[in-house]
């Protein structure tokens, strides 16, 4: 056996790396000198008032807003969310795009850190058959050769200028911020099922005061069709009261399809869209909306799952710009290899006998990469890439605004419900109070039907306005609830990697 040993820069005299280490240090000082050069991460402005002008909630605990819709002490709506979040398309669909993003950093993080091998192979086989041989020196020999080969070459990239640590950043930037829409879009999943579970009940209270609407309205059509038979009054109140039962019936009939649909697309939202409506139970009630926690604007931007993911975006992107400046730099690679070869032809001493010949080789290099003619186009990258890192900026601090403007506006109009339906319960019971009396008159003789039916019929429609402002700041809670970044933990995110929520501020 013959081995071969080569080394890429030896001299005589010295060790066959000595130069390669003599090479690794020189590029490292220079370097380490240009790597300062990169562009430091970009500032960008988030400054939010220290409170809302809005009417402040309560404090209650920080756990409230992850688990958000346990406040309303409803087991429907929770089973609800439960279900949705474990087996609606929109949260499989916001799994599997996590998914996607972890494969994709594994397989970076792998070209990474982890050299390329190429292991290569090959066998020969040749087959020589003499035909006509003339001359006194010649040795050829016919018959059938065969030659294997194996050789394992490695390239390592020396990271002395931060390639490795830069691209590190950007991979890591990359799920967080896959995360933060993954997260997003389940926060945003929960708030949905939540306000169409609200809706859904609200047609269904609607719906019961409708055909309680439709019942009076035909009594008083009754009255008034026997009061002009009977020449008592005008046939014209009959026709007048004839329309107002049309519209009362045609109301409940509205009503109850758009509860049937309402059923329909919360069934098809939790992953249950082929179950029967008859799984879904809503009962005619609407609870009080639960208090909101107070919190100041700053908690936003950690709260907030798309502040978050643009500023994971907008750190990734940084990384890029300097991974794209870094490549103006000399790159080192180091080349060691080890191959082995093994021969078997004819013998020219004996015949039909064979020579077999195993070598073996071993290689230590080194190159050294330096862009000239690339710089004109590495520049151009350089430029493309720094307005890229602009519009993540603008992004970033958009979205940071947009979601203070969100929590405003929906704290503003949240307390506005509440003091709605404050006032509308109120006149509810005082038109409550109205029917009853009257509806007692009219058992001891001292009103007419006509009366109390119509006292019973204002007492309905005060009970249909507090219903629609009872829905409202029901889903406006739900709204507000997602607005200050409620229906995840953001303590199960791990914070380590990269700079993605620490953006210097101006």
């Amino acid at each position: 056996m013959r081995l071969a040993k080569t080394g890429a820069a030896g001299r005589p005299g010295r060790p066959a790396g000595s130069s390669v280490i003599l090479l690794a240090s020189t590029v490292a000082l220079a370097g380490a000198s240009l790597s300062a050069c990169t562009t430091p991460p970009r500032k960008v402005d988030v400054r939010l008032p220290a409170a809302y002008e809005a009417p402040a909630g309560q404090a209650l605990p920080s756990q409230t807003l992850d688990t958000w819709w346990t406040s309303f002490d409803d087991p429907v709506l929770n089973d609800l969310i439960t279900t949705a979040l474990a087996q609606s398309p929109d949260a499989r669909l916001a799994a599997a795009r996590l998914a996607e993003a972890r494969a994709v950093r594994e397989g970076q993080l792998r070209q990474i850190y982890i050299p390329q091998t190429p292991l290569t192979g090959s066998a020969k086989r040749t087959d020589t058959h003499i035909i006509d041989q003339t001359g006194a020196g010649g040795f050829t020999q016919g018959g059938v050769s065969k030659s294997y080969a194996a050789n394992f070459d490695v390239s390592w990239e020396l990271d002395l200028i931060g390639r490795r640590g830069a691209a590190r950043r950007v991979v890591d930037n990359d799920l967080a911020a896959a995360r933060f829409s993954y997260e997003g879009a389940r926060a945003a999943l929960a708030a949905n099922v939540a306000q169409s579970y609200f809706e859904a009940r609200g047609y269904a209270v609607q719906l019961e005061d409708a055909r309680a609407n439709a019942r009076i309205a035909e009594s008083l059509f009754k009255v008034a069709d026997e009061k002009g038979r009977r020449g008592l009054s005008a046939t014209s109140e009959g026709d007048r009261t004839a329309a107002d039962l049309a519209q009362a019936q045609a109301q409940a009939a509205a009503l109850e399809a758009q509860l049937r649909a309402s059923r329909r697309s919360l069934l098809i939202l939790v992953g249950k869209g082929v179950d029967p409506l008859a799984s879904l139970p809503v009962e005619a009630t609407l609870a009080k909306a639960p208090p909101v926690p107070a919190a100041a604007p700053g908690e936003l931007l950690a709260r907030r799952p798309d502040v978050r993911e643009a500023a994971a975006r907008l750190a990734s992107a940084s990384g890029n710009l300097n991974i794209n400046e870094l490549a103006l730099f000399p790159t080192l690679t180091l080349t060691p290899g080890f191959g082995i070869q093994k021969s078997i032809s004819p013998s020219f001493l004996q015949s039909g006998g064979t020579v077999s010949t195993t070598s073996s080789a071993w290689t230590l290099g080194a190159n050294l990469s330096t862009p000239v003619l690339n710089i004109p186009k590495l520049l151009s990258d350089i430029k493309a890439q720094g307005a890229r890192v602009e519009q993540a900026a603008v992004t970033y601090e958009q979205t940071v605004q947009r979601a203070f403007g969100e929590t405003e506006n929906a704290l503003t109009q949240y307390d506005a419900d509440q003091r709605r339906v404050a006032l509308l319960a109120a006149g509810e019971r005082r038109a409550a109070a109205a029917y009853e009396a009257s509806r007692k008159g009219y058992a001891a003789g001292l009103t007419d039907l006509t009366t109390a039916l119509q006292a019973e019929q204002a007492w309905r429609g005060a009970r249909t306005a507090l219903t629609g402002a009872q829905t409202q700041a029901l889903q406006r809670a739900v709204q507000t609830y997602k607005a200050l970044g409620g229906g995840w933990s953001p303590e199960s995110v791990p914070s380590k990697p990269a700079d993605f929520g620490k953006p210097s501020a101006r």
